[in-house]
């Protein structure tokens, strides 16, 4: 194992990918940080690590953001991609993909907006695979985590974008397979509601825990899913929503 553990993480601004990066932190990884406002910088700056701003959507931001972290670090051990709800996200795709009380008709979303969600959800990812995935076989191995939704495995018609994350799901696997021979492994971690969200009482009910999950437990799930303790997990979507998915597999 490296004296220095380094993690790659976008979307950290503010929510699941903060707290995701402060558990990070915790573990002992140095971090660097991007999202599209200022607040990653100044989170990497309280964790002692490095941050810029910038768009997954961009792969100039994503090349100068792998560029920074090889040059302070020489090396980069985990990748957590994480699409966070932040000025980068159209107005209409925050609508759709994010507002649990959204009944709008199905057949009636533009093309636009399944192309921008695909670039969102997706092809973020595959991007920065591209770029990371070379460095990673140099240096003998590496982990992704992406985080996702709860709604990758049973899609919710309030979340329709959500059924982009199953491509994500697929293209996870899909990599696992490919690079495991090089110790890289891609897993995706699934959250349920979280303590950002305004629950009705009627929704806090349908949770098994009776409460959303904190940030910090999410974090912290994706510690273990980055770690050598889950090294012979790979290209598999794990659910953390409290038991609120049922279905037995």
């Amino acid at each position: 194992m490296p004296e220095v553990k380094v993690a790659l993480m976008t979307g950290t601004g503010q929510g699941i990918g903060r707290g995701c990066a402060i558990e990070m932190a915790k573990a002992g990884y140095k971090v660097s940080l991007m999202s599209p406002s200022s607040r990653s910088v100044e989170l990497a700056e309280e964790l002692g690590g490095i941050g810029r701003r910038g768009s997954v959507l961009d792969v100039d931001d994503l090349q100068a953001m792998i560029d920074d972290t090889m040059s302070k670090y020489g090396r980069i051990d985990a990748i957590v991609s994480n699409m966070g709800h932040g000025g980068t996200v159209p107005e209409a795709i925050k609508t759709v993909g994010f507002d649990p009380d959204f009944d709008g008709p199905l057949l009636e979303l533009s093309d636009e907006l399944w192309h921008e969600s695909l670039d969102m959800y997706v092809l973020n990812v595959v991007k920065i695979a591209r770029i990371v995935t070379p460095i990673l076989i140099e240096q003998g191995g590496g982990a992704f985590v992406n985080i996702s939704s709860m709604n990758t495995i049973e899609p919710r018609a309030p979340y329709p974008m959500s059924m982009l994350r199953g491509a994500l799901h697929s293209f996870s696997k899909l990599y696992g397979d490919r690079y495991a021979r090089h110790n890289i492994r891609m897993n995706n971690l699934l959250p349920g509601f979280c303590e950002n969200v305004n629950l009705s009482e009627q929704a806090r009910r349908e949770i098994p825990a009776q409460r959303p999950a904190t940030f910090e437990e999410i974090g912290q799930a994706c510690v273990f899913l980055a770690s050598e303790g889950a090294r012979y997990i790979n290209g598999q979507s794990i659910l953390s929503d409290g038991g609120m998915n049922r279905a037995v597999r």
